[in-house]
């Protein structure tokens, strides 16, 4: 089966941020921990014969991406929080396809991701991005024209421009192609002037010369609480977070146990050394008035703090965020689907969760994501009870 010529990437940056940030933090800390991770397709969709194969060609294809000269000095440049023996690492680093378990039984995949968690840790964005483009390519889908993506985000950017917000792309994920994200990404630097401030995709973010955005992910904490316990798990996530990039980088991510579960933990030293939190899950309003609150209970100015805005937001949800918390509190928009998948067919609804964690010493042991809303849980039904249990959670 032929391929279409964008469902390979063209860079082994062609990642989101907090991939590579997390994978220094890994690798000093967990280097022999292993990880599982497993693909979930929330949004029960069919697949074409043939999908699995096709897939697992892209996935292949991938194994000879290496870090070129200009991509190791543009992370020097941009972060040297990334010290230069993670980035002679990675400009050693090959994807092993090997580590990638591709089945297809009638119009449903099987997706499964095993090995050193240092390693495995970069396929989850690559993999869905892959998985989407090649959707819409073996379905035969049609989108927009080139001109009518860009002219999209033109008119997305500059309504955002005109609420005085900060906006990051955030889409690579569940991105409808390569090329899209290209053309939505170029718009964006071009017309968004002072309110466009990032991508969360490195590669993109080289070739616009603008910012890569990012901290760390739900996985970050899902390890720790399979290495030290649920109780445990944020207060030592944070603090490991902290101990690899000594104050920068300091956007906590909340809802992996819930928010409630999180603030109980982020004491005064957190709310002080970290520069704000990252929304994912739940009424982005309640969280605002929550944090808010939070930051006052510990004598912190909340206008000295900014929360990331990051679940499937729109230009309505970001507006009655950014009424909410203008004069309250900082703010930014991490904006995903809604740009880089606007282009005419649904988006896919699908996710790729760490599934298992190995610390080091340890055994194999079953993680959980319990976000804010219950039908973004990840995990088996005893394990999610379990953790509940433990947490305290009803």
């Amino acid at each position: 089966m032929d391929i279409h010529p964008f469902t390979s990437l063209q860079s082994i940056l062609d990642n989101d941020f907090y991939k590579i940030t997390m994978q220094q933090g890994v690798i000093r800390l967990f280097p022999a921990a292993r990880a599982r991770y497993q693909f979930i397709n929330r949004g029960k969709h069919s697949f074409p014969p043939g999908f699995g194969k096709a897939l697992r060609q892209a996935v292949d294809n991938i194994a000879s991406l290496q870090l070129s000269r200009e991509e190791k000095q543009f992370l020097r440049v941009t972060c040297p929080y990334l010290d230069p023996v993670y980035l002679d690492f990675l400009e050693g680093y090959r994807y092993n396809p090997e580590e990638v378990q591709i089945e297809q039984q009638g119009d449903q995949l099987d997706i499964h991701i095993e090995g050193l968690w240092y390693r495995t840790i970069l396929w989850e964005v690559p993999l869905m991005s892959l998985i989407c483009e090649l959707f819409y390519t073996l379905t035969h889908a049609q989108r927009i024209s080139n001109g009518e993506i860009t002219d999209c985000t033109r008119q997305k950017i500059e309504n955002y421009r005109e609420l005085g917000i900060n906006v990051a792309e955030f889409g690579t994920r569940r991105r409808y192609s390569y090329q899209v994200q290209r053309l939505v990404v170029q718009a964006l630097k071009q017309y968004g002037d002072e309110s466009f401030v990032g991508t969360s995709n490195v590669h993109m973010a080289m070739l616009n010369q603008t910012k890569p955005i990012g901290t760390h992910a739900h996985e970050w904490f899902m390890f720790h609480a399979a290495r030290y316990g649920y109780k445990m798990a944020n207060a030592l996530g944070l603090e490991n977070w902290v101990k690899v990039y000594r104050g920068d980088l300091g956007i906590a991510l909340s809802d992996t146990y819930t928010t409630d579960v999180f603030f109980h933990q982020f004491d005064k030293m957190f709310s002080k050394l970290f520069d704000g939190v990252r929304h994912d899950s739940g009424d982005p309003v309640q969280f605002a008035a929550k944090l808010i609150a939070h930051y006052k209970n510990m004598g912190i100015d909340p206008l000295s703090k900014t929360i990331i805005f990051s679940d499937a937001l729109n230009y309505d949800k970001v507006a009655r965020i950014a009424s909410y918390c203008q004069g309250k509190i900082g703010m930014s928009f991490g904006i995903g689907t809604n740009l880089t998948n606007d282009a005419g067919p649904p988006a896919l609804n699908i996710v790729i969760k760490m599934a298992a964690a190995f610390p080091e010493n340890g055994a194999w042991t079953e993680v959980v994501k319990l976000s804010d809303e219950p039908g973004k849980y990840t995990g088996s039904e005893k394990m999610i009870s379990l953790a509940k249990t433990i947490l305290e959670i009803n």
